[in-house]
């Protein structure tokens, strides 16, 4: 079973908090004597040692100077920054609208060689329509309150996934059978999607597995997530996007996307199913 996909965040805050702990050990200072220095509340020394409460680079600035150690704010605001960038909630990334967040994937995109793509409740971004990309941002955009840019945000997507006609990429896509079923903008909007995906099932170098509602679950579903060859691994959870680069944990999110290959179907197989769900459209 893979780690919670938080798991390397809270790793890496603790880490954080460890070395702050260790300077001020160093400097032969307690925590009252560094709130003190600081002009802090006892109690905020606490929660930045143990991890309660991420630190702020001025915060990070202000405890190395009561340690006398400013020499050390620079590396640990680093370590700081490359563990808050793990989790990021997504009212942060989508604070001004959806357009400037589906702009941020180009340059990832363009320099992927190899997705490996699992979605558990909608079609992957990369193969959606205009109709079902605005029909869910739509509902992203009203549910999480952010400014209305959701035409704005649907072009950019269909700009975006043009990485799938283009380039030296490959791509491996896995949908649980609810995928298809679950009807996201009506039944006129999810014929025309289950359509393109047959369609784009294809291109030479898209593979589309489809893992039936029958199979024999060796592999329990998981929420939606995305491998970029095999240094970077995206978890989507209903609050945050979770971005895990530990060697470990991409590993496992590998592991995981191999167990759910061996339960998709492929070919004739997917085909089947896609037409089934069209068909049941009525």
């Amino acid at each position: 079973m893979p780690t919670s996909p938080s798991s390397s965040v809270q790793a890496a805050r603790r880490a954080v908090a460890d070395r702050l702990r260790e300077i001020r050990r160093d400097a032969n200072l307690s925590g009252k004597d560094v709130a003190e220095r600081a002009g802090w509340q006892r109690s905020k020394v606490s929660r930045l040692e143990n991890a309660v409460t991420p630190p702020s680079d001025d915060d990070i600035r202000a405890w190395c100077r009561a340690c006398d150690a400013d020499g050390l704010a620079a590396d640990l605001i680093a370590a700081s920054r490359s563990a808050d960038s793990m989790y990021v909630e997504w009212r942060r990334l989508q604070r001004t609208g959806l357009r400037r967040l589906q702009e941020s994937y180009v340059p990832l995109f363009e320099r992927t060689r190899v997705f490996r793509i699992y979605c558990s409740n909608v079609v992957p971004g990369l193969l959606q329509t205009d109709g079902y990309a605005s029909a869910l941002l739509g509902s992203i955009a009203a549910f999480r309150e952010t400014p209305n840019d959701v035409s704005e945000a649907v072009a950019a997507r269909m700009e975006r996934s043009r990485v799938i006609r283009e380039g030296n990429h490959r791509f491996a896509l896995l949908v649980e059978e609810a995928v298809l079923r679950h009807r996201v903008g009506g039944a006129e909007v999810m014929a025309g999607q289950l359509g393109y995906l047959l369609s784009i099932m294809a291109l030479p170098s898209v593979s589309l597995g489809v893992i039936p509602f029958s199979a024999d679950r060796r592999m329990w579903m998981l929420e939606t997530f995305s491998v970029y060859d095999e240094l970077q691994a995206q978890v989507e959870l209903l609050t945050a996007q979770v971005n895990v680069t530990a060697p470990s944990e991409v590993g496992q999110y590998l592991k995981a996307f191999g167990e759910f290959s061996k339960l998709a179907v492929y070919g004739a197989g997917a085909r089947a199913r896609i037409t089934a769900a069209i068909d049941a459209l009525g």
